[in-house]
């Protein structure tokens, strides 16, 4: 059944990609969307088998892929709770995306393309989700990276498209670096890169240090630092985070497969998977809660004078992502991986919901470009605003419950990290659900700000978009209600059974039911304030955003251009690095090389050989000439250095 589930999406991608133009572009989405949804199925029987049941079969192996020295690596499924959890995640995710597309794409002339990208996406995921090593895990990891570059830049005759992938591929390398040193490192310290033998050996090598010029270094710390480098550009966190925005490029389908489910949360996915080690690291894990929590604050404020739609629920995604890290950095896993599941529901539902605004917009994405949709695609109005509700915490939906249990872990850490998340998480939360609730405002009511032929065209779309919207609501209500008690209830240790570190169940359960009465009601004050904060913006007095704008321009700038990271990265990085390589082109290669190298070597040959053929013109009196210098010149020789001898 693992093998159906990890490699159907596979066949798909091969099918859709080698025999697309023969099979046609129907045929190519029925093929894909219906090995998807097979592999959904049985992703839910599994997670009811292992999570629900129990029966965890432990690790699958599939076949030996490596045998070098002491290096021998299985290909190998690692089937524990956290691993079945990812699978629903993933494999439901992206089966809607992909029925969501037939829809979305119809018009697109390269759809068996399009759906064999998605299926080797959701391969790739499932191949990082399930692995039993570090190196199969790297595999998936940098299979999900080759896939976003491609998906992002899917509409590869738009200039923007291109910049965002090569963008995105570029910061995602920079992680991996960090990420391929840190797995160097596991197997130099434990021998192995197999994930049981490191969890074995973990309390052994906690306190053992390593001297790096002056400075004794611990080697645990160390190793988790420098594994959540790569969490940090695979998750958009803080620093590492610039490529996310711009991944808007591709196709909204993509948006909400990377954004939702798959490649955002890999990072998280990582962190959690190898918490036993990052439990023996207590500095790394203070880092990985520092970065969560000014990663929720930063796009929080970015999210707030965003005008794109997918922009805006973009920063939400690197919000809410700073959230997951910053539980996971508090040692509250459980926690974070139920947000995380929670999540993928409802950013799912908000990305599908503003590609079916897209839709009935023609393709205008522009929300000052907006406003009175509510009235011309009910449907999707009611989508949006049902994931709008579970985000920002509204009670008894999915986000209420993951996202405060979120706050109340980081306060409950009693730390200076954890006041500091606590603050960071608690303003961030006002802030999403006034940027949440403004994009309700300003796309679905208020006046019609859109011309006269683009709301004539306005109209809801079809079955194959919206069933999916159904589905995704109906997680992003009850999914927080059903599952609360197997993740971080009283039920936790019966469902996750030592899949996270017990650190984690603990913390939760110990630590969270004795905290004082404000500290639950913060997250649900915040969202009400935010939603009014909207509410009296842009309902109420429409002319205050302007307003408050001019008159603070510096900071709304400041917001507007996110910071201004791009620019100081341009400044830093990008100029520098163009600069020298224009450098070594003019001056390495054609002044040096070209000049005195292989190439100026050649050149001078042929100036001589080209000299020497001009002596060679068929008249007499040329030679006759020749041969008279020749003659005066050995006389001249022979006169004054022939007679010393």
């Amino acid at each position: 059944m693992y093998s159906a589930i990890v490699f159907l999406p596979l066949f798909g991608a091969l099918i859709a990609g080698f025999l697309g133009r023969a099979i046609g572009a129907r045929a190519s989405e029925l093929v894909t969307c219906g090995l998807l949804t097979i592999s959904a199925i049985l992703s839910w029987v599994a997670f009811y088998q292992v999570g629900l049941g129990g029966d965890a079969p432990g690790d699958i192996h599939v076949l030996t892929w490596l045998n070098s020295g002491m290096l021998q690596i299985d290909w190998a499924f690692k089937i524990d709770t956290l691993t079945v959890v990812m699978l629903v995640v993933v494999n439901t995710v992206s089966c809607l995306v992909h029925w969501y597309s037939i829809g979305y794409m119809s018009h697109d002339p390269h759809r068996p393309r399009f759906f064999a990208y998605l299926s080797f996406f959701t391969f790739a995921m499932l191949m990082l989700v399930t692995a039993n090593n570090l190196l199969q895990m790297f595999f998936g990891w940098e299979g999900v990276g080759l896939a976003s570059y491609l998906l992002i830049g899917f509409w590869y005759t738009r200039p923007a498209a291109n910049a965002a992938a090569i963008k995105a591929f570029i910061v995602n390398r920079i992680g991996d670096f960090g990420f391929a040193i840190g797995i160097f490192a596991v197997f130099m310290i434990f021998g192995s890169i197999d994930l049981e033998t490191i969890f074995a050996n973990t309390e052994e090598v906690a306190g053992q240090t390593f001297m790096f010029l002056s400075w004794e270094v611990d080697i645990l710390t160390t190793i988790c630092l420098l594994l959540f480098m790569g969490a940090m550009g695979k998750s958009a966190q803080f620093l590492l985070h610039t490529w996310l925005p711009d991944a808007m490029e591709g196709p909204t389908p993509v948006s909400a497969l990377i954004h939702a489910a798959t490649m955002v949360t890999a990072g998280v996915f990582m962190v959690a998977r190898l918490s036993p080690v990052f439990e023996q690291a207590p500095i790394a894990m203070d880092v990985v809660a520092i970065v969560g929590a000014t990663t929720a604050f930063f796009a929080a404020t970015v999210g707030l004078v965003q005008n794109d739609i997918k922009r805006v629920i973009a920063y939400s995604t690197c919000s809410q992502l700073g959230y997951m890290f910053v539980a996971l950095g508090m040692g509250a896993f459980g926690a974070g991986i139920f947000h995380l599941f929670t999540h993928a529901f409802f950013k799912a539902l908000l990305f599908l919901g503003s590609g079916s605004v897209i839709h009935a917009m023609s393709d205008e994405q522009d929300m000052r470009h907006m406003g009175g949709l509510r009235k011309l695609i009910p449907v999707t109005y009611l989508m949006m605003v049902i994931g709008t509700l579970a985000l920002t915490g509204f009670p008894f939906t999915a986000g209420y419950f993951s996202k405060d249990a979120i706050i109340e872990s980081a306060f409950a850490g009693n730390s200076g990290v954890g006041t500091y998340a606590f603050y960071m998480t608690v303003i961030a939360a006002l802030f999403t659900s006034f940027y949440s609730w403004r994009l309700i405002f300003m796309t679905f009511h208020g006046r019609p700000r859109a011309e006269a032929e683009t709301l004539s065209h306005v109209h809801e779309s079809p079955l194959t978009m919206l069933v999916p919207l159904f589905i995704l609501a109906g997680g992003a209500l009850f999914a927080g209600y059903i599952f609360y008690n197997q993740f971080i209830g009283a039920g936790i240790e019966d469902f996750w059974r030592g899949s996270l570190a017990d650190f984690g169940g603990e913390f939760i359960l110990e630590k969270m039911h004795g905290l004082p009465a404000w500290v639950p009601w913060m997250p649900t004050v915040m969202m009400a304030a935010g939603a009014f904060l909207a509410w009296l913006f842009y309902i109420r007095n429409p002319s205050i955003p302007a307003a408050l704008a001019a008159q603070h321009q510096p900071l709304y700038q400041f917001l507007l251009n996110k910071w201004y990271f791009d620019e100081l990265y341009d400044f830093l990085f990008v100029r520098p690095a163009k600069r020298l390589g224009y450098f070594l082109w003019k001056r390495g290669d054609g002044w040096v090389i070209d000049g005195f190298g292989p190439d100026g070597i050649s050149a001078r040959v042929l100036d001589v050989t080209r000299n020497v053929v001009r002596l060679q013109s068929g008249f007499l009196y040329h030679y006759a000439f020749a041969m008279m210098i020749g003659v005066a010149a050995l006389i001249t020789w022979y006169m004054f250095w022939g007679s010393a001898h």
